[in-house]
């Protein structure tokens, strides 16, 4: 087992930060385990890539005037695992910002990941998505 480091998981989750989410992709594991925590739309567990990334980050995108971008904000590494905390930089529709807060905990299997647990603020989120999804009120 390798050990995961501050610096790779920096320059991993830099590109949330630049909207280069596809790269930041290229290294999750296409059957990852990724459960998104709360009682919000988007809140449960996926066992695939594509559709987590359908699921989530494109329908967020649709609602975010720059897209999702993610900033690291705090990485504690051990072992395989990294916790990463971030912030949202984004503005919704409507011009509000969107400034939820993640915590991401990665577990890594040969530089991929393979499982994340995320927790976030489930109300922010659904307040994003009734105030500037079409169909919702």
């Amino acid at each position: 087992m390798k050990s995961v480091n501050v610096e790779t998981i920096r320059s991993l989750f830099a590109n949330l930060e630049t909207g280069n989410s596809e790269e930041f992709f290229q290294h999750v594991v296409q059957n990852v385990d990724w459960t998104v925590m709360g009682t919000h739309p988007l809140a449960g567990t996926y066992h695939d890539r594509d559709i987590f990334i359908q699921s989530t980050f494109h329908r967020l995108n649709k609602v975010l005037k720059d897209g999702v971008r993610l900033r690291v904000t705090n990485i504690i590494t051990a072992d395989d695992t990294a916790v990463v905390e971030l912030e949202a930089l984004s503005t919704a529709l409507n011009g509000a910002p969107f400034r939820n807060r993640y915590c991401w905990i990665c577990r890594f299997d040969n530089e991929k990941i393979v499982e994340v647990r995320a927790y976030l603020d489930s109300a922010l989120v659904q307040k994003l998505l009734d105030e500037n999804e079409p169909g919702t009120t």
